[in-house]
């Protein structure tokens, strides 16, 4: 997709646009291409046009569905495998009856011979059985996650969970690596030995994998979100009725949803573990209504060097129900060896005390006592200390 057009060509007199290439299969068998996009569409693979048609929006309507979504298959082809076959897809370009988005947009899709679900599960658990330990890679796809439409549940797609527990039945030192963009459900998580969560990796997300999971590096991340059930999760309302999303859940969204409600999610938001162990030892704060600071020192228990991140959590001693009960104020991070202390100096501004004020537009700062929770998660709390400002 894009709005540069070669020198010369003009969104007004350009007419169609041509993908030509040669495609060597892999594999000998059923071999299924497809594209994305709306207009007319010719597809060819191996001098045989498949499609030569106008590709209408689904059903629902959502014009974005079909550049984001799903490829819709047309041509399903026995190649043999080292055999080059000729794939051509040409798009015609519609006249832009003043439609002010000129980019062109489509996507030329192929999929590989498609094996057995059960097979493949099974030759999956074997393969478990006689090894040392078992490291499942499970994602989400383009499919399901996506700008361009909601989900629809927040399970792995396809049989993913199935192969999961296949492969912990078989073999208990089980690891699963999670790549996903956004909160997933995790049946199995409490069957396995360990869940490493990778999120949508760059190109460097093997090596950084390896070193991981060899102990090379410790995990360090924590999580920006929460994770449960679609069924416990306690904002799910997000389609519009009318034209209108009225929001009724306010600032309770997110954890503060989660609190509220008194749900307990398989994993909560500031949640991760490490290799090494922490024990937090003190807190000094001392600030005012411009800012305050706190420090807290904390020592690596464990036998291995390791990194902590600190979370600091703010809540109003005298409970308001417009007001989560905590909020997350601010973080740092540190490094020890095993044995060490190390001191964590976290900045809480003038911002965190203050609320939105819809009668002046503007923001209030609400003064009071407070007591700040020195955490690892919102419910892995600490130590406290109490500010009045």
């Amino acid at each position: 997709m894009g709005d540069d057009l070669p020198e010369g060509v003009t969104h007004d007199t350009l007419h169609s646009v041509e993908l030509t290439g040669t495609f060597t299969p892999r594999e000998t068998g059923t071999h299924t291409f497809g594209f994305k996009g709306l207009g007319h569409f010719k597809l060819t693979v191996a001098g045989t046009t498949y499609f030569d048609d106008v590709q209408r929006p689904a059903e629902d309507g959502d014009p974005f569905a079909a550049f984001f979504g799903a490829p819709v298959p047309h041509a399903r082809v026995e190649l043999t495998a080292g055999e080059p076959v000729e794939v051509s897809l040409t798009y015609t370009v519609p006249p832009p009856d003043g439609h002010p988005m000129r980019a062109i947009g489509f996507t030329l899709a192929h999929q590989d011979p498609q094996r057995d679900a059960d097979e493949l599960i099974a030759e999956a658990a074997a393969a478990a059985r006689a090894a040392d330990t078992a490291v499942v890679v499970v994602a989400t796809t383009d499919r399901v996650e996506s700008e361009g439409f909601d989900r629809t549940d927040l399970r792995l797609p396809g049989r993913q969970d199935d192969l999961v527990r296949a492969v912990a039945a078989a073999n208990p030192r089980t690891v699963v690596v999670v790549n996903s963009g956004s909160p997933v459900e995790l049946p199995w998580r409490d069957d396995v030995a360990a869940v490493l969560l990778s999120w949508f990796p760059g190109q460097e997300g093997g090596a950084a994998l390896a070193d991981v999971l060899t102990g090379a590096q410790e995990p360090g991340g924590r999580l920006p979100t929460t994770w449960g059930s679609l069924t416990d999760a306690p904002v799910t309302q997000v389609v519009p009725e009318g034209g209108e999303l009225p929001y009724e859940e306010g600032v309770f969204i997110g954890y503060r949803a989660w609190e509220k409600q008194g749900r307990t999610p398989a994993y909560p938001f500031g949640h991760g573990l490490g290799y090494t162990d922490w024990t937090y030892e003190s807190v000094e704060v001392a600030g005012s209504t411009e800012g305050t600071t706190a420090k807290v020192r904390l020592r690596n228990t464990g036998d291995r060097p390791g990194r902590e991140v600190v979370q600091l959590y703010l809540a109003p001693s005298e409970p308001d129900p417009t007001r989560p009960a905590r909020w997350l104020a601010g973080f740092a991070s540190v490094e020890a060896a095993p044995g060490e202390t190390a001191e964590a100096t976290v900045e809480l501004p003038r911002r965190a005390f203050e609320i939105w004020d819809e009668a002046t537009a503007s923001w209030s700062f609400v003064k009071g006592s407070y007591e700040i929770q020195v955490a690892r998660s919102i419910t892995d709390r600490r130590i406290t200390a109490t500010i009045n400002v």
